[in-house]
This record gives structure tokens, sequence and C-alpha cells, in this order.
């Protein structure tokens, strides 16, 4: 029996079984209460129309494009369906990392006294934090225990001025290695193409899939979008039949220059971001990142309202797509198996 026979479409799996949640291991079952209400409707009392200006600041490491746009637009439209609209009673001050000092960005938004900063990925949260104790932050974070890294006391009650929603699940690299290796029959070298701003959790478990699924990986690195072309001719030096992205705010800035040149070097390659798979990437298996911006959306709903942060749970991403693009396929010489197509979320055509 194939390990897909125990694929689920909207949740991670690993190799086996779920691994525990490491810290508090109570909060696996609180989540799953928490997590229903993520995104429910606000209160009638927070969908009213507030007549103070709210100002809210932006922390994000990528570069601000029509991707990040996109997602952000999760985040706007949870604010703005409890009564907060940009220009009425509304202020976003957004800093975007592309190359700059994120903690410099991040001093700037705490000099502004803003009413809460949203962090994004793990480079962000980690300047922001280490900012304020004092402005409520809300954090979008894939590559974080928040727990084991400091962020939060516990995930049902966070205990400080930050929560949000954390996907902590680094085992989702072996998942990626397994869906590429289904997908490439002949996989057998893999480039693993990693920001190490983003830590080494997912890494480390891509490395550990690997020798279960008897492939050899090796790491390249990518600190900006700039770093991602010299990456990829650095990968094909060691010849390599396929490449897994872990995940990192620049890869999603970033992804239509990997599609590109993943079709230009004809290297079957597997992206995180399920957007990928529209920019004509092979494969794409990961949480729908705009649905993650709108529980966040939610919970800073719930902080401008009057609720502390340190009583908002730490949320996980309720929704992740399996995406394929068969033309892109068709161009490497694959063909995408059936036990693959039949649970997809996404097909392009």
């Amino acid at each position: 029996m194939s390990t897909f026979d125990t694929f689920e479409r909207r949740a991670p799996l690993d190799l086996a079984r779920p691994p525990p949640y490491r810290a508090d291991m109570d909060r696996r079952a609180f989540l799953l209460t928490s997590l229903a209400g993520a995104c429910a409707p606000p209160l009638a009392s927070e969908a009213q129309h507030p007549a103070k200006v709210r100002r809210v600041g932006v922390l994000y490491p990528g570069a601000d494009n029509s991707i990040f746009r996109g997602n952000f637009e999760g985040f706007r439209q949870a604010l703005g369906n409890a009564g907060y609209v940009e220009g009425r009673n509304l202020l976003f001050d957004v800093r975007v990392g592309d190359g700059r000092v994120l903690a410099e960005l991040a001093a700037e938004l705490t000099k502004l006294r803003a009413d809460l900063v949203l962090a994004v990925a793990r480079p962000g949260v980690v300047a922001m934090h280490a900012a304020t104790a004092a402005i409520p932050i809300v954090a979008i974070d894939l590559e974080s225990d928040p727990v084991a890294s400091g962020f939060v006391k516990t995930i049902p009650r966070p205990g400080g001025n930050l929560t949000g929603v954390f996907m902590d699940f680094p085992e989702l690299a072996g998942k990626w290695l397994e869906i590429l290796k289904t997908t490439v029959p002949a996989l057998a070298r893999v480039a693993v193409l990693w920001d190490p701003a983003t830590g080494p959790a997912q890494l480390d478990a891509a490395g550990r899939a690997a020798q279960i699924l008897k492939l050899t990986t090796y790491r390249v690195d990518a600190r900006s979008t700039t770093d991602v072309e010299p990456a990829f001719r650095t990968a094909m030096r060691d010849r390599p039949n396929g490449m897994v992205v872990l995940t990192s705010p620049i890869f999603n800035t970033a992804r239509r220059d990997i599609a590109e040149l993943a079709a230009r070097h004809r290297l079957p390659t597997l992206v995180p971001f399920p957007g990928y798979v529209k920019d004509g990437g092979l494969v794409a298996y990961g949480p729908e990142v705009v649905t993650m911006y709108a529980q966040v959306g939610a919970q800073a709903v719930k902080i401008l309202a009057g609720t502390k942060p340190a009583e908002i749970p730490i949320e996980r991403p309720t929704r992740f797509t399996l995406s394929f693009n068969l033309r892109s396929a068709s161009a490497l010489g694959l063909t995408i198996p059936p036990s693959l197509l039949l649970r997809a979320d996404q097909v392009v055509e």
C-alpha cells in the first residue's frame, strides 16, 4: 500500500503519523476547538464602525509585489468586515524588507506607536518581538515553534503581547519530498532551496525524510530574491533531478522566477505556495496563505476591540492545497500518477 493511501487534502501528514505537538501536549486538542472559530464572522460589538482611527503596522521580509498584496487582502478584508476601512478609520504603515535590515524597520514601526503590528514569517516575527513588549503583535509564521522560539508561553494562553497563526510543522518537508518522489519516479538527487533566516527545522526534517525515502539531498542557500537565480545555477552543478523549495517569504515573492528557472533547467520543482502552479510551476503543496492572513486578521479585530494578545490562542493554518500543472508536467516528460490527481485540489491543464 502506498503511503499516499493515508494522504488527506486539508491537513498535512507525516510519513507515518502526525507528530505530537512538541510544547504543551494538551494544545493539539485545544487547537481543534479554537480553529473552528478562527475565521468566524466578528461579534456584533466588533462589527460596528469604530470612529477612532486605528494605526496598524506591517512588517514583511519580502518585496512589495502583487503576490504579497494579494495575500494581504485577506487581512484587509477581515478588518473591513469588522468595520475598519482604510482611509476612514484605519491606517496601514507597511514596511517591506527586500534586503533591508528588519530590526531597523521594526524600530520604525515601534516609534509610530501603532495599535498593533502584523509581523510576517520568522525573520519578521523575531525582529518585531525583539523591538517591543508593549505593542500588540499578530504573527504569520510557517517555520517556527512559537513556544520553543520564546515568542509565547503556551499555545492556549500566549501570555505576552504576541499571538498569531503558526504552522509549526517542519515534518511537512518530508511530505514535500514524498510528493515529488511520487511525481518523479526516477527521483534520486534533490536540491533543497532554503532561506537560512527561517531557521533549520524544515531543512533538518527534509534530511531525515530523505533517509527514509532513500534520496540524496543537498541544500542551496538564498537570502534574498536576487539570490534565487544564482542558487539554481549552483544547484545544477550537482546534477539534481528534482528540487524542493522550503517556506520563506522570499520564495513566495520569487515564485514566478522559480517557475521560469525550473522550466529553463528542466528541473521538476515543488514549491509550498499553491499559486506556484498558476505561475507555470509543476507541483505545489502547502497552506493557503491568503486564508492565514484572514485568520490573523480575525485575531487583529479582537485586539482592536480590546482583547489582549495574551488571551488569544495561537492557531494553525486551516487549509492545505495540493496543486499540479499538467502542461509543465508534459514539458518535463512526466505523467502525474492518477493517485495524486485524485487527491489534487487544483489541476492546471
